[in-house]
């Protein structure tokens, strides 16, 4: 079973083909795409990066083993298993021509037609109308195959419908609007089946389809786009004034990038939602160090306690609310990684340790999180609230006997575990 760690940035669409396919398939992925473990345009530019992965570009696999991999194709169909492959020589060609198909017939028209109303690329009437009308032809295509097959190829998910959803999903995010779809009904149930499949949601989250076909705004545009610095003027006699100039580091080259990395380097940056809370003592990072590198018990566990800043960080537990829902083992742990992958940016402000009980059609999630300051941090940002209400959250009593146990046990992953009443399965930590 492949194992090893993809290096991308948060939301990369070629990045999600290789983490569904190793969610179908129980490849053990990690995945870098945060601070310290990757910083995109510094991590990916670095000599030692380089050296595995020339072109600099993500998403890029290095398996546990020392085997490198760039290309998202190449690496999905690494991570995949002989079914999503196809399973005969017939199903892998039909699975390589539709995989081959996305990248040719949907991509650049998809590109040409969402980039301009993202603010990425500059609207030409002409190019955008060429565009939707290559879509249509696409969706055509799709339509008339779909209409006698449930999927792609074969019977069930494969690696072809992997890709084409991850392909198509920026237009059915953006710019297919009901009545543009409306046409093509077997490509929209298709599209609404694959996403809705457990394996999709731990990587995708809720896929909202577009209610109103986007537009391109020019003064978005304008505010994506680097300054121009101002020519000084000159002073009479021919020289110019002197002036001291804040030194800048230099832009990504667009040129070096692809149309994804261009999509991530001109999203506007968001506010930090943890801004208004004042500077704490409790350096989070450091526990996560000692957690990771040493002994749970005898350091990490001290280390935690003896600076944890009680007034700057609360600590909760949280208990999923369905476990009449969970049944394989495997599938549970998926919604407990994708739910951390879709949390990538909060994890500067926070720790968990996540934690599966009981086995096959008898298990529970619970777990205890660490969060700066006394709120629930899922509140403070849109995009941190697909999963935590499929939890009951509890603020603890950081000075109480029970919350010393849990984070003893929880972070430690052994105990007796009292209040659970099932043993142990295997767990997660969110660092």
């Amino acid at each position: 079973m492949a194992a090893g760690t993809l290096y991308t940035y948060p939301e990369n669409w070629r990045a999600f083909k290789a983490q569904i396919a190793a969610q179908y398939s129980g490849a053990k992925l990690k995945v870098a795409s945060s601070a310290p473990a990757f910083t995109f345009g510094q991590t990916n530019r670095a000599p030692a990066f380089l050296n595995n992965f020339p072109l600099g570009k993500v998403p890029a696999f290095q398996g546990d083993d020392g085997f490198c991999l760039f290309e998202s194709n190449a690496i999905a169909h690494y991570l995949s298993s002989d079914a999503l492959r196809g399973g005969s020589p017939q199903s892998s060609a039909q699975v390589l021509q539709w995989v081959s198909f996305a990248d040719s017939e949907i991509i650049p028209p998809a590109s040409a037609w969402v980039f301009p109303t993202l603010g990425i690329m500059q609207y030409n009437k002409q190019a955008t109308e060429q565009a939707k009308e290559e879509v249509k032809r696409v969706l055509a295509v799709l339509n008339q195959h779909l209409n006698t097959h449930t999927f792609l190829v074969g019977e069930r998910v494969s690696l072809a419908d992997i890709t084409v959803v991850c392909s198509l999903l920026w237009l059915y995010k953006q710019v297919l609007e009901p009545a543009f779809r409306q046409p093509y009904p077997n490509v929209t149930r298709w599209f609404v089946t694959c996403i809705n499949q457990p394996q999709f949601k731990a990587v995708l989250g809720e896929v909202r389809l577009c209610e109103k076909m986007a537009q391109f705004d020019a003064k978005t545009f304008a505010e994506m786009q680097p300054k121009k610095e101002v020519p000084q003027k000159k002073e009479k006699g021919g020289k110019e004034k002197e002036k001291k100039k804040e030194e800048k580091k230099p832009a990504p080259d667009v040129e070096e990038m692809d149309e994804c990395e261009a999509a991530l380097a001109a999203e506007p940056k968001t506010k930090d939602p943890f801004a208004h809370l004042p500077k704490s003592a409790f350096v989070l990072d450091e526990f996560k160090r000692k957690y990771s590198n040493e002994d749970t018990m005898s350091v990490a566990l001290p280390y935690f306690w003896e600076h944890f800043d009680r007034e700057g960080f609360s600590i909760w537990y949280a208990e999923y609310r369905f476990p009449k829902e969970l049944t394989q083992t495997f599938m549970s742990c998926n919604l407990i990684t994708g739910m951390f992958q879709r949390l990538d940016k909060l994890r500067k402000n926070a720790f968990a340790s996540v934690l599966l009980f009981g086995t096959n059609n008898d298990s529970i999630i619970s777990g205890v999180w660490v969060f700066r300051g006394q709120d629930l941090a899922f509140t403070l940002s849109d995009d941190w609230q697909i999963d935590y209400e499929s939890y009951a959250w509890r603020k603890l009593d950081v000075d109480s006997e029970e919350c010393k146990t849990m984070v003893k046990e929880y972070f430690a992953w052994e105990g007796e575990f009292k209040h659970v009443g099932k043993a142990f399965n295997q767990g997660k930590v969110f660092k």
